[in-house]
């Protein structure tokens, strides 16, 4: 693979880039300004990147997952306030299953534990599923077995949903099933979606996750070198302390490793078997996690008292990093994943690189 963006791919971030420094908010305060989410939310819109995995003619995405993963971590950086994963992933789910667009803002449903999409059983959805980035969204799809003779295929159905208000991450919103709600079959989907297919599905939202944990870890580490450049002790800039630039070089490397891994997961997407870039997304998600966490964690020391108030925006990136990292598994599943992907049915490993 080139590791070289394209100048359509930095013209892309560019762009993602001046839309969240111009409406991102800059200050824990200013996520309680309604008109600036709105005016955020406008934005993303316009510029269609929630529709980035949308099919074309042929099937195909509009976009690669390198392009999804540019704009992923941009929003991250800023600490979006608006959604992009839950629709992005829901595209993906109706593209897969060839099935027409969503005529309005649309999520997904995940199991309590976050680790895999939600399923539907007995046509009832699960009153502990949970619908991910619900900002503006009425419905999240989810599983059901297919209606046809295709052994083990499974179809989607579309979920209504009420609004959770308790959230550990400031900068989305969460959903449930409405209280009796009835999940519908999706209308018109072409085809079944198998396990390669949720494979698929699933590095697709494991690299963007983690494209969000870099741009986290991005706008953390931004946040702490200003700070440190601007505090002062015993008369000098507390960033001239060697400790502390000990503690911010740290967290620079962990951020650069995952932008990396991050990098290559969102190539493989598309450009290689559903497998290796299941394995591929699955690295990176657990090298991020474990990252994102410490880094965030870094932050706050390095702003001392103050990073430990509600006042300072520290927080809300450990915030979301946590949440982030929960979404289709953290440093654990992950792994487990990676190992299930390069181990044999006999035991043996495979001799491709990939250990």
């Amino acid at each position: 693979m080139d590791v070289r963006l394209s100048a359509e791919q930095q013209a892309l971030g560019d762009s993602v880039a001046r839309v969240i420094d111009d409406l991102g908010p800059r200050t824990v305060q200013q996520l309680d300004d309604p008109e600036r989410a709105r005016r955020l939310d406008a934005a993303i819109s316009a510029a269609g990147w929630r529709e980035l995995r949308s099919a074309l003619d042929d099937g195909s995405p509009l976009a690669s997952g390198v392009e999804v993963s540019i704009v992923a971590e941009e929003l991250g950086r800023g600490l979006a306030d608006a959604p992009l994963l839950g629709p992005t992933l829901a595209a993906e789910l109706r593209r897969l299953a060839d099935a027409p667009a969503a005529t309005s803002v649309e999520t997904v449903a995940l199991a309590p534990d976050l680790s895999k999409i939600a399923w539907v059983e007995s046509g009832v959805a699960g009153p502990d599923s949970v619908a991910i980035d619900a900002q503006g969204a009425e419905s999240a799809l989810a599983l059901a077995p297919a209606s046809t003779s295709v052994s083990g295929g499974l179809q989607l159905v579309t979920v209504p949903l009420r609004r959770v208000e308790e959230r550990i991450d400031l900068t989305q919103w969460t959903g449930a099933p409405a209280a009796g709600s009835v999940p519908r079959p999706v209308v018109e989907q072409g085809r079944v979606l198998d396990a390669e297919a949720l494979d698929r599905w699933t590095a697709l939202g494991l690299t963007v996750t983690s494209a969000d944990l870099v741009g986290v870890m991005d706008g953390a580490v931004q946040l702490a070198c200003a700070y440190a450049r601007e505090r002062r002790q015993y008369g000098v800039p507390v960033g001239s302390f060697q400790a502390v630039q000990h503690l911010l070089a740290d967290a620079f490397v962990a951020m650069e490793g995952s932008r990396s891994l991050t990098l290559y997961a969102a190539w493989a997407v598309d450009a290689l078997g559903s497998a290796d870039a299941l394995t591929a997304a699955a690295t990176a998600k657990a090298y991020s996690s474990r990252a994102a966490r410490s880094v965030c964690e870094t932050v706050i020391q390095v702003h001392g008292g103050i990073g430990n108030t509600w006042e300072c925006i520290a927080h809300v990136y450990l915030r979301r990093a946590l949440a982030s990292t929960e979404v289709l598994g953290g440093v654990g599943p992950s792994l487990a994943r990676v190992l299930s992907g390069v181990q044999l049915s006999d035991g043996t490993w495979r001799d491709d690189g990939l250990r």
